[in-house]
């Protein structure tokens, strides 16, 4: 376990980090953000958009790593892995919903994570253009905005016919049997809310949502969120109800455990290996 003080010290650098990241996105947001296309496997997911917003944050919070920690290991989305198995690894994807950045949807975020030893331990969500900051560890999670911080709890929702729950898009993200298993979800919860990407794990955390399902992530698209969601009381695990691979997969987040477990009866029918799923 990492001492109260250094995770404080940890966390101010964090704040650090998303700053850099949102100097250099937010003025490309809704402007010339020069779209390139990386070219995606056949099939709904063949567009996989990258702008000069992604790489440029990126560059720029791996500059600041290097910089105060160079013996710190780094994986990203845009630029691979460096020393990946590194005492401390930063994990970064630095717009996650690259398609909400270039239809000019305010759902975007900077994703930071810290594995200390292999274990997530420190996550940050930030949304720049609503200037909301989604941050925390184990012991604690809050939201900064506009210079005031206030803690963030889930809230309770035993049963999932009264959950508000959210995937991003169930045509592009899920296959014949994942999508079975979250249409069987869907119908027992109360509402659905398609398309917000990582800022659905934000409202999880804040206590404005009850349950986020996804498959086919990557390790840059959740450990942020696996701490932050954790200092919220909320619990992050695959499809079988078992702890997340450092690979990413199917994941559910969630606010309350009895909701969680009304949920796995279906998610599980359709949850794979863990092989597999990385």
């Amino acid at each position: 376990m990492l001492s109260p003080d250094r995770l404080s010290a940890l966390e101010d650098v964090l704040v650090e980090l998303n700053r850099a990241a949102a100097d250099v996105a937010l003025p490309l947001f809704r402007a010339d953000h020069g779209l390139e296309d990386k070219g995606g496997a056949p099939g709904l997911n063949a567009f996989d958009p990258v702008t000069a917003a992604d790489k440029g944050a990126e560059a720029a919070i791996r500059r600041i790593i290097a910089e105060r920690f160079p013996e710190h290991g780094v994986i990203g989305e845009e630029y691979g892995e460096d020393r990946p198995d590194a005492e401390f690894v930063w994990v970064l994807d630095p717009v996650d919903g690259t398609r909400s950045f270039i239809s000019g949807l305010p759902l975007w975020c900077v994703l930071i994570g810290l594995r200390h030893e292999g274990r997530p331990v420190l996550g940050s969500i930030y949304q720049p253009y609503l200037d909301e900051l989604y941050m925390g560890h184990a012991g604690g999670s809050r939201l900064l905005r506009g210079g005031v911080s206030r803690p963030l709890r889930v809230r309770a929702c035993p049963k999932l016919t009264d959950a508000t729950i959210s995937t991003t898009d169930p045509e592009a993200c899920f296959d014949g049997a994942e999508a079975g298993a979250w249409t069987q979800v869907r119908a027992a919860a109360r509402l659905a809310r398609l398309g917000l990407d990582a800022y659905a794990y934000c409202m999880v955390a804040a206590g404005a949502m009850d349950m986020v399902i996804e498959a086919g992530l990557k390790s840059w698209d959740i450990e942020a969120a696996i701490p932050l969601i954790a200092g919220a009381g909320g619990l992050v695990t695959d499809w079988r109800g078992d702890p997340p691979g450092p690979h990413g997969g199917q994941i559910v987040i969630c606010g309350d455990r009895a909701c969680l477990d009304e949920a796995l009866v279906a998610l599980r029918r359709s949850a794979k290996s863990a092989s597999s799923a990385s």
